[in-house]
């Protein structure tokens, strides 16, 4: 009998034994087999995700920010232990203790499977399993899938701490709204830091990843507010918040950015503009776009933030006033269906659905409306985040060609802003023709606004860097530069008369604006009253290889084509090259690169970029005495010999002070500059500059047509120059332009070109500078020309060679069968 019972129980120990080794071989050989091909997990230590690039101001301040994703990496050092245990309690409290799977979340999810008859089906996935779901694997429920995620979860235990574990799944967990990671969502919805978080609005946060749009705040409210406060009675049971705290907790309501209970981290930010998406265009193209929108940058910009605001402001007000001087009223194109007219809430709607630009500021804000009823004396229009009954009255169309039925009908979309009396609208619209803005320092290059048409929301074709538009006579300043370092004065004669070219094209006869000839006349007053002929002949003297030799060292062409007609800037750039290349004029000829971009960070915090390469001499240092002050070194190239650089500045402040600027560039403080028009007025420019700022204009049509009458660089971009200005001067000032050594000032009438006595003054007299050892001496003349002396003004009609003339030195000379032109110094041709 006992030999029975030992036998019988031997039995079925072997079998449970045998049925054991089977099971556990079983499992082996299926962990086994889904473990082979996993993919590695050891990649995750290395750990990037995509993340938020973010653009800040000079002054520090958020103003825009790029990301497929977005998420703010946080390390795991940084997330308060609250966040982190509202968490574990949410998904898996066994955390800190199990390897990678729970086997008792497992048991329980299957028990309660079962019961349910497979109608409730909890995944019981640890964190870690979770981590290896997010990044490995795929999202299914299938059998195959967990066992695999088992597999990678124990391989990740064993390779990563819990600490480097809860940060990958803290920062890659999706909350909804397109945040990701638990950074992003305490921003979005809560507009807070994590360390400014409460307890039930970590469990709120917590309480999401089971499934983020079945617990949105506003439309699953009370489904939300059950899961976070079962997520309070977790973290209490758990020992994370004592009784008090979760019964003070628990009572809370449900508030959140969606539900109007907080201000969105949005509101804070401007709308996007030209300016940061052009470091988004440039940034892009340097880093790739895929590298940019993941890479977590941390961007500080050279923007000053209140001189954008006067760069769009300056620019809008131009081209809206040469927009409402031609009458024409356009509107938006835009419709609602007038049957929703008459229900509020149905044209409320449909109007904040329809795309209009809502980012123009200029004399109040402009606001979206809707045509309701139009009458004689006034229309009525439903305002977006306004009345419903707001009153457009007669007068304020006085600008525009006909009645208000003439020009609008019911269900009509239409801008308007307040208007000049109470209680009343003005409508308002984006003019067809269009400009753009730039302003920069001289000598860092930084880039201080950026204004590239009237609104971003309306076209985002950044006219100041990317149109390619002729710059007319805003060119010509470099012929004279590449006159001046050739051997010319700003006291040189060059001949105002007709002049003919042959060209593939045919007998080209070009003229001045004016249609006149004006004779000899000196090199300053061809720039100051943009001589197309003078500058002409002066291109024939220097050679046009050299003048395109100079147009592409300054960086206004790669390679700019040797033709006669580009001296009169036919050839196509942009308003950013131009900028750029007139700073050089202004810091006295060193080479300086624009910027939008001070600095670069990567999402660790290291510096990866920094335009500023110049070094600051004794700026650590603690041992400066009284009066002194550190200096900053630069080793940047020179372009332009510096005297070259004075003189043309002198000759372009000319234009300000007497030219063909004189009319609207009026600042307090020494300016220079030069005004463009093309044929036909297609573009009008203008760019000018004081000792540290230089800023340019650039206005037309985007399919480029004449402007019509009275459109010149001086009466459509000089506005937008001054008023830009007036408010850039008060902050950053000016003083005279800095005078390099290695030369002295002459007086020059400025009418001839002749030398005057040091005591010589009236609006005629100009002093002039020139380079040590060349100054001019005496008068030439040449065949049916004219002789003029260069020390007085003398001018004597030269009727044929062997003639004699008396020079401004008193000296007697016989004119030559070819005699040049000009003014002679001891340093050769002038």
């Amino acid at each position: 009998m006992i030999r029975f019972i030992l036998s019988f129980f031997g039995a079925i120990f072997s079998l449970v034994t045998l049925g054991v080794f089977m099971v556990a071989l079983t499992i082996g050989g299926v962990f086994w087999m889904y473990g082979r091909d996993l993919p590695s997990h050891e990649s995750l230590a290395e750990y990037k995700p995509p993340t938020i690039s973010r653009i800040y101001s000079g002054e520090g301040h958020l103003i825009d920010e790029f990301a497929k994703e977005r998420r703010l990496f946080t390390p795991s050092g940084e997330i308060p232990d609250l966040v982190k245990q509202a968490f574990i309690s949410a998904e898996d409290k066994n955390f800190y203790t199990h390897q990678g799977y729970d086997i008792r979340g497992i048991a329980a999810a299957g028990i309660e499977a079962v019961r349910s008859r497979g109608s409730n089906v909890r995944g019981a996935s640890t964190i870690t399993q979770q981590v290896m779901k997010n990044f490995l694997l795929s999202g299914d429920r299938k059998a195959e899938r967990k066992i695999k995620e088992i597999i990678l979860a124990v391989r990740l235990e064993q390779t990563l701490n819990k600490e480097q574990i809860l940060e990958l799944y803290m920062n890659e967990i999706f909350l909804g709204q397109n945040s990701y990671g638990v950074t992003a969502a305490a921003q979005t919805y809560f507009n807070k830091t994590l360390s400014e978080l409460a307890p039930h609005e970590a469990a709120t946060l917590a309480a999401m990843p089971k499934a983020p749009s079945d617990y949105h705040p506003v439309r699953e409210k009370q489904r939300l507010l059950d899961r976070r406060n079962y997520v309070l009675r977790e973290m209490r049971e758990n020992g994370y918040i004592d009784q008090a705290t979760y019964e003070q907790e628990r009572d809370q309501p449900l508030r959140s950015v969606q539900n109007g209970d907080f201000e969105s981290f949005r509101t804070a930010l401007p709308p996007r503009d030209y300016f940061t998406d052009e470091i988004r265009r440039q940034l892009s193209e340097d880093f790739g776009e895929g590298e940019f929108f993941t890479g977590g940058f941390t961007v500080r910009a050279s923007i000053d933030e209140e001189m954008q605001v006067e760069a769009a402001k300056a620019l809008r007000k131009a081209l809206e006033d040469y927009d409402r001087q031609r009458g024409k009223w356009r509107g938006t194109g835009k419709t609602v269906d007038v049957a929703l007219l008459a229900d509020e809430d149905a044209w409320r709607s449909a109007l904040s659905a329809t795309e209009v630009p809502r980012d123009v500021d200029l004399g109040g804000r402009w606001h979206p409306a809707v045509v309701r009823d139009i009458g004689d004396q006034a229309l009525v229009v439903g305002i977006e985040d306004g009345p419903a009954d707001g009153q457009v009255p007669r007068s304020d169309i006085k600008w525009m060609k006909g009645s208000f039925a003439d020009n609008l009908k019911l269900g009509d979309v239409v801008l308007v802003r307040a208007g000049a009396e109470a209680d009343t609208w003005s409508l308002r619209q984006v003019p067809e023709v269009q400009g753009g803005f730039m302003a920069m320092d001289v000598n860092s290059g930084r880039v201080l606004a950026m204004q590239g048409g009237f609104s971003y929301q309306d076209s985002v074709f950044n006219r100041a860097t990317q149109a390619l538009r002729q710059p007319g006579s805003s060119f010509k300043p470099f012929v004279y530069a590449a006159a001046l370092d050739s051997g010319y004065s700003p006291a040189t004669i060059v001949v105002d008369a007709p002049i003919e070219v042959n060209t593939p094209q045919g007998l080209w006869r070009p003229k001045n604006s004016s249609n006149k000839f004006y004779g000899p006349t000196p090199l300053r007053t061809g720039i100051e009253q943009s001589r197309n002929l003078m500058t002409i002949r002066l291109a024939q003297e220097v050679s046009m290889p050299v003048v395109a030799g100079y147009a592409e060292r300054f960086g206004v062409y790669d390679h700019m084509g040797p033709f006669l007609a580009n001296s009169l800037g036919s050839e196509e750039t942009t308003l950013y090259k131009m900028v750029a290349a007139y700073a050089m004029f202004a810091n006295g000829g060193e080479r300086v690169e624009p910027t939008l971009v001070d600095r670069i960070q990567d999402r660790f915090g290291k510096t990866i970029y920094r335009h500023d390469q110049r070094d600051c001499v004794d700026c650590l240092s603690d041992r400066l005495g009284e009066g002194q002050a550190p200096r900053i070194v630069t080793n940047r190239e020179r372009v332009m010999d510096a005297i070259t650089a004075y003189q043309l500045t002198s000759m372009m402040k000319g234009v300000v002070d007497r030219g063909t600027a004189s009319g609207t560039v009026k600042l307090p403080v020494p300016t220079a500059g030069k005004t463009g028009t093309t044929n036909d007025a297609k573009d009008v420019w203008f760019i000018g500059f004081t000792s540290n700022i230089v800023a340019g204009c650039y206005i037309g049509y985007d399919n480029p047509s004449p402007l019509g009458r009275g459109a010149y660089g001086s009466s459509l971009c000089g506005p937008v120059f001054q008023d830009f200005m007036e408010k850039a001067v008060a902050k950053y000032g000016g003083g005279p332009f800095e005078i390099p050594p290695g030369g002295h000032f002459i007086k020059i009438d400025r009418f001839t070109g002749a030398r005057l006595p040091d005591d010589a003054s009236g609006n005629y007299v100009v002093a002039e500078y020139f380079r040590d050892g060349a100054e001019p001496i005496f008068g030439l003349a040449y065949d049916g020309g004219f002789a003029m002396g260069s020390n007085l003004p003398l001018f004597e009609e030269v009727q044929q060679a062997g003639q004699q003339v008396r020079t401004s030195t008193g000296e007697v000379t016989t004119v030559g069968p070819k005699a040049n032109f000009g003014t002679v110094s001891s340093g050769g041709l002038y």
